[in-house]
């Protein structure tokens, strides 16, 4: 009889491309992976991996099984969820999720307080991430639910084992120092600010993608990104306090931000939707922290 846990393992490998990512992700031992493949392998009666070169990769037995992994886990996923709901009388179980800073601002930190009061049994762990980086986790099961987001014209991949709801649209706004000289027009084009200096998120993030967007084909210019990073609010700071010029969603912007000029861009509007993703497979306890998030979504 197949192992769940071991199928985990396997799963885990093929997610991961490497023993010894496998081995870190599940903070095993890389020997103590390997171990537990060659006992999945008789277990199934069928060759698994094969070498090539230093690294391994899985055969057609190999890739037929993780295939089924998925489900199986589901279901055992499934099972430990209702039975656990049975004997609290109520959803319970620990719900694991992630989310960028304003949305875990907005959106997570609210959902959180309310479910303490209405939902006691269940027990919701939050932490800060990109989606980028959470999707992965959400599959291979180490995180429930994740809130991410997506701008206009950058759609994010589509996975048909992943749910996603939208929680919110919001439009993007162009973020001046209040003493920019543009900062008295309600509206600013583009074209205007080809030479400002601009603050943007890191590197492969969806914000970065979309203000390189926007500054070429709203502007006709290559922005000069000099300050980066994911906390957005650290890019309104640079905006106040360093003169740089930022596009920013109405999620940041929400609390008021003294020291700044919050325009809408003349050329027309940048669209973000922040929207929860699960498995396609929900827990009850899943279930209720979805409607809380709806519910908080402002």
């Amino acid at each position: 009889m197949l192992d769940l846990h071991r199928l985990r393992i396997l799963r885990e490998l093929s997610a991961r491309g490497t023993v010894h990512s496998a081995a870190r992700s599940l903070g095993y031992s890389p020997s103590a992976i390997s171990q537990q493949l060659a006992v999945l392998e008789r277990e199934a009666g069928a060759k698994l991996l094969e070498r090539t070169g230093r690294n391994v990769r899985l055969t057609d037995a190999g890739l037929a099984l993780v295939r089924h992994a998925a489900a199986l886990l589901d279901g055992m996923e499934a099972a430990e969820a209702e039975v656990a709901a049975i004997a609290a009388g109520r959803p319970s179980g620990v719900v694991r999720v992630s989310a960028f800073q304003s949305a875990f601002l907005r959106i997570v930190a609210p959902a959180v307080a309310a479910l303490a009061q209405s939902h006691p049994d269940i027990r919701i762990e939050v932490t800060e991430a990109e989606v980028e980086a959470s999707i992965p986790a959400l599959r291979l099961r180490q995180l429930d639910a994740v809130v991410g987001d997506e701008y206009s014209d950058q759609p994010r991949p589509v996975h048909a084992d992943l749910a996603r709801e939208p929680l919110v649209r919001e439009q993007v706004r162009l973020v001046l120092p209040e003493t920019h000289p543009l900062a008295r027009h309600r509206q600013v084009r583009m074209t205007q600010l080809a030479d400002a200096r601009w603050a943007a998120c890191q590197p492969g993030t969806g914000h970065r993608d979309m203000q390189i967007r926007a500054c070429r084909a709203l502007g006709g210019f290559e922005p000069d990104l000099r300050y980066a990073s994911d906390d957005f609010l650290i890019l309104v700071e640079m905006v106040r306090a360093a003169g740089a010029c930022a596009l920013l969603p109405d999620l940041v912007l929400g609390y008021g931000v003294p020291g700044v000029a919050v325009r809408t861009l003349a050329e027309g509007t940048i669209d973000r939707e922040v929207f929860l993703l699960t498995r396609a497979a929900r827990t009850p306890a899943v279930e209720v922290v979805a409607a809380a998030l709806h519910e908080a979504a402002p």
